[in-house]
């Protein structure tokens, strides 16, 4: 049991052992006006068992995606995790430990690195991955500022069709930097090439682009590549690494950075984080990228082994000299993903990409044929859609699925105020033809119970 000082006899050996005379000189330092007065209201203390019952309670007032029909996604999604990842990525050496400052005691943690970096370039198309960033938010900033170093450049272009927390972020690392970020507009649903094309100048660092993008649209990669280029600017492309699957590779589309927020590679949604921030480039490149990158050697013996490389880049060799502050052991997601594109394979990926596109039509075919519901943006698609309410009333909507079981999408109001009759739906490979059709009727019974409370 703790010790507590619960007698005057207590306090007094407490005040006696610290050299304090009494209780008012610990406080002595602290003004009286900034005093509480009164004893703190908080409830008795509880033994194990009541506090365990009482935590329970509070846990069952949660509801997560395994409860309800999930269709939510932009940027976080309930995508299938076999239970391999789990299996490995408990192991003690893995889930306990931190960064391999010493290769000779951490040989397994380096081989897993090197392996998911190894995976992460295969899966992109790009030459060299670190490992890794905190979230696809981050991996977006830190790419703008790799741009930027690479070119001694401060502008970056991005588009409206980029997830707008990413856009937030890095508005908030441009505040106190002489950088400028300008967004162009995204009408149809995809950025406006023209438009682009007049926004990037010879001061451009770099074009930011989401692939598919934030309205689950798919985006002319390769021509906004040409625009970039033609201007000496470089290309940094954020995508879903399930699309990849189906999709051309963002370094086969002529990215030069291929940044991603890598939770759906077999991480939880887990309320919203700690996820994974993916981020690789071409070779030459290399030098300016943050976060550890793992390299392959061989020991005096000439037996293969592994190692942290270009170490005076972070800042546990040489602070003055880091290219940025990643410093959380984000390698137990990095583990993650690589388990889970190990277990999977081109084919199974593949098929996982398959699935979610074939899924996603279908959804749209169902939830259209409600003339109340349409698809806002003619565009091809992946896994995301905007379907626009003609009524205008998402929130009840929204709502009334929440309450028939089914968590039907996200309202875009918060974000983009001329989408406020719009929301975003996402269907995973998890999602099966009756929980779609679920949704399509939920939204109908929704539609109807609108017309009903009208009349």
């Amino acid at each position: 049991m703790p010790y507590t000082f619960n007698t005057p006899e207590d306090q007094q050996a407490m005040l006696d052992a610290i050299g304090a005379a009494s209780i008012e000189e610990l406080f002595a330092p602290i003004p009286s006006s900034l005093r509480l007065k009164r004893p703190l209201d908080i409830p008795a203390a509880m033994g194990e068992l009541e506090l365990t019952q009482h935590i329970q309670t509070l846990a069952a007032k949660n509801e997560h995606a395994g409860q309800k029909i999930c269709f939510l996604g932009g940027g976080s999604y309930d995508h299938f995790v076999p239970a391999v990842v789990d299996a490995i990525a408990s192991r003690g050496e893995f889930y306990t430990s931190y960064t391999p400052y010493q290769p000779e005691v951490s040989q397994g943690n380096l081989q897993v690195t090197f392996e998911y970096q190894t995976l992460i370039c295969q899966l992109t198309g790009m030459d060299v991955s670190n490992a890794s960033l905190y979230d696809g938010g981050s991996a977006a900033v830190e790419a703008a500022l790799l741009c930027m170093s690479v070119t001694k450049r401060s502008r970056v272009v991005t588009t409206a069709s980029v997830h707008p927390e990413y856009r937030q972020i890095i508005e908030t690392y441009f505040t106190h930097l002489n950088a400028e970020l300008v967004t162009v507009g995204s009408p149809d649903g995809v950025v406006s090439v023209e438009e682009l094309a007049n926004a990037v100048d010879d001061n451009t660092a770099c074009v930011l682009l989401q692939q598919p993008n934030f309205f689950g649209c798919v985006e002319e990669a390769e021509r906004v590549a040409r625009i970039a280029h033609d201007r000496g600017a470089l290309l940094v492309v954020s995508c879903d690494p399930i699309s990849l699957g189906v999709m051309k590779r963002p370094g086969d589309a002529g990215a030069d950075v291929v940044v991603a927020e890598g939770q759906s590679l077999g991480t939880p949604m887990q309320y919203g984080g700690p996820y994974l921030g993916i981020m690789a480039c071409r070779e030459q490149f290399v030098r300016r990228m943050p976060g550890r990158i793992a390299g392959q050697t061989v020991d005096r013996r000439g037996t293969r082994c592994w190692v942290l490389t270009l170490q005076t880049r972070e800042q546990h060799i040489r602070r003055e000299k880091a290219t940025s502050n990643i410093c959380t052991n984000q390698g137990l997601f990095a583990l993650r993903a690589a388990i889970y594109l190990s277990a999977l394979g081109p084919q199974g990926l593949r098929e996982v990409s398959e699935l979610c596109l074939q899924k996603a039509h279908y959804a749209i075919e169902q939830i259209v044929a409600d003339d109340r519901f349409e698809l806002a943006f003619p565009q091809p698609v992946f896994k995301e859609f905007v379907i626009r309410d003609t009524k205008g009333k998402v929130a009840e909507v929204l709502a009334e699925c929440h309450e028939l079981g089914i968590l039907a999408g996200i309202p875009l109001a918060k974000w983009y105020p001329d989408l406020a009759d719009c929301f975003l739906v996402t269907v995973t490979e998890k999602r099966t033809k009756h929980e779609i059709d679920q949704l399509a009727d939920s939204l109908t019974r929704a539609s109807v119970t609108d017309s009903v409370v009208s009349v």
